[in-house]
């Protein structure tokens, strides 16, 4: 057996800093070289961030691109690089990856399968890579690469090049998160070994891109497909493992590029590092953290502010909040009008001096009264409805931009999933902001995350009496949300069913988990609601189908299945 040591560094890249990302790769390459690594990893696009979008449609960028792997290949000596870059010849750019080794590149492998689901539309601004496949020889061991997706592809171009001759493969990465991908992608892995039965090593990106939140959890699998080693999720790290690989076997299938011998004496031995699991709402509540992190301070940003209204969305948002920018960075901001019970004021102020965010009260009544008063002339005939209700939203949307501009802050908005789906918020009201954190959660697990989140401190963050109120927009006298909607519990299922699964409302209805006219009801409400969704901030994408880029439906839609 030969013994191949691999540094994986699973980076937080920026998209577009392109000078940004090569300095930390340079980075990456000399701590591989100073541990005496034979190849450092990074993840798929490194160069340029990912995902690029229609970046790469501009010649110029894609120049810049290849201009920049090219410095860093300029800066390798024998511990080769593994790197990710857009490449491009005329009108073609192709996801890529530039092998890297004494200053220069020694060979380039363009992306074989470009995915166009769920998130993912690359074969709109990429072409489809078809050289032949190379193998090159580091410290003495066949190694052949590959990006992403050519992993999903059962006897695609992993197991392709285990078979003609590689002893070890390397597949870098720009994976999203969500809930439960992680086992998904071991065993992804594990099939290609029961395929090809040579370890893989994993590279995987972490940090935030827009709704996108990268999870890391960078890992090694030996040739029985057993994990050797595994990276923390949702941090930056740099891993170092020894890979044992099968002697070279003289295979014709493809050639090799020689670019380090074998070592010819043995080096002393790495302890294997995996990090432990990690349960469910723990991972959700750093992907959410993470992508509140990197959306504020990758745009410029240091302080955000959101309305504090006492319930539990917004408790949730500004716990987060706190976690990923320190709670000095947050300011609550408590804008009371005249329906706006003292349980929730003092439950606001309450969980603002918990966390240690600033609480600033601005009432909103003044400009409320000026506003019936300013419209009572055109509204005299008609009696009062949500109208005068959307008024109060809307004025607190007023408030919290102004604050934001003045101070420059980033508005987060508060709004659930659930809320976004059938559209319980007020357009350009609660809608208004720059980032919403918590748009892809239920509100039912809106609660989990509380609960969960005061357990991990050991007390009491999000007061009890938050957690046990009824839900309230409180814009009118006693309002509570279930006048308007299912009881929560029921209607999450009916989403989840409608939204997330794509069952028509005969399929729902068949399934007998709500009556049928509450079935109906709520699935138009989330088809009428749409024309507001395209109009809310974006936020974390952290399940199978988020609203954006998942599902897009059309606003003019007449299909009641």
């Amino acid at each position: 057996m030969s013994v191949l040591r691999v540094a994986v560094a699973q980076v937080n890249t920026l998209v577009g800093d392109l000078e940004g990302n090569t300095e930390l790769i340079a980075a990456a390459i000399d701590r591989a070289s100073s541990a005496d690594a034979d190849v450092v990893v990074l993840p798929e696009l490194a160069v340029t961030g990912y995902p690029v979008e229609d970046l790469v449609l501009k010649p110029g960028f894609v120049r810049a691109s290849r201009a920049a792997v090219e410095k860093v290949a300029a800066g390798t000596g024998a511990c080769v690089a593994i790197v990710g870059f857009a490449d491009g010849d005329g009108d073609d750019v192709w996801n890529s990856l530039a092998v890297c080794a004494h200053g220069r590149i020694a060979g380039v492998y363009h992306k074989r399968y470009l995915p166009n689901y769920d998130v993912f539309d690359e074969m709109r601004t990429y072409r489809t890579g078809d050289q032949p496949h190379e193998l090159y020889e580091i410290a003495g061991v066949a190694v052949g690469v590959s990006i992403c997706e050519d992993a999903w592809i059962p006897d695609g171009p992993v197991t392709q090049l285990a078979r003609g001759g590689a002893r070890v493969v390397i597949n870098i990465n720009g994976s999203p998160f969500r809930v439960g991908k992680d086992p998904v992608r071991e065993q992804v892995l594990r099939d290609r070994i029961s395929e090809g039965g040579v370890p893989i090593v994993y590279a995987n990106l972490v940090g935030g891109q827009d709704e996108l939140v990268f999870d890391g959890g960078s890992m090694v699998l030996d040739g029985r497909g057993e994990v050797i080693a595994r990276a923390p999720r949702f941090v930056e790290d740099f891993m170092i493992v020894d890979v044992s690989a099968p002697p070279n076997e003289t295979i014709e299938a493809y050639p090799m590029v020689s670019l380090t011998p074998a070592r010819p004496a043995p080096r002393s031995g790495l302890e294997p590092r995996i990090v432990d699991e990690l349960d469910p709402r723990a991972e959700l509540w750093q992907a959410l953290v993470l992508g509140t992190r990197d959306y504020v301070h990758k745009n410029g940003f240091e302080d955000v502010c959101l309305g504090m209204s006492g319930g539990i969305d917004s408790s949730l948002v500004a716990v987060l909040a706190a976690d990923a920018l320190g709670p000095e960075n947050v300011h609550g901001v408590l804008m009371p009008s005249r329906f706006s019970s003292d349980h929730s004021v003092s439950d606001a102020e309450i969980l603002c001096s918990n966390l240690g965010v600033e609480a600033r009260t601005v009432p909103i009544e003044p400009a409320h009264a000026a506003f019936l008063e300013m419209l009572a002339p055109s509204f005299a005939d008609h009696p009062a409805d949500v109208t005068e209700e959307n008024v109060q939203s809307r004025i607190r949307g007023v408030v919290l931009m102004a604050l934001a501009n003045k101070f420059g802050w980033l508005v987060l908005t508060t709004g659930n999933k659930s809320e976004l789906a059938v559209g319980y918020s007020t357009l350009y009201g609660d809608t208004a902001g720059a980032y919403a954190s918590i748009k892809d959660v239920w509100k039912t697990t809106v609660y989990d995350l509380c609960r969960w989140r005061n357990d991990l401190a050991g007390r009491e963050i999000v007061p009890e009496s938050v957690l046990t109120k009824t839900p309230s927009a409180e814009l009118r006298p006693d309002q509570r949300d279930d006048q308007s909607l299912p009881p929560y519990d029921v209607l999450d299922p009916i989403l989840i069913e409608y939204v997330e699964n794509d069952r028509t409302v005969g399929e729902i209805i068949a399934r007998d988990i709500a009556p049928p006219d509450e079935v109906r009801r709520v699935c138009r409400l989330v088809d009428i609601a749409e024309y507001k969704r395209r109009q809310s901030p974006l936020g974390a994408r952290v399940s199978a189908k988020a609203f954006g880029r998942d599902r897009r439906v059309p606003l003019t839609n007449h299909f009641r299945g």
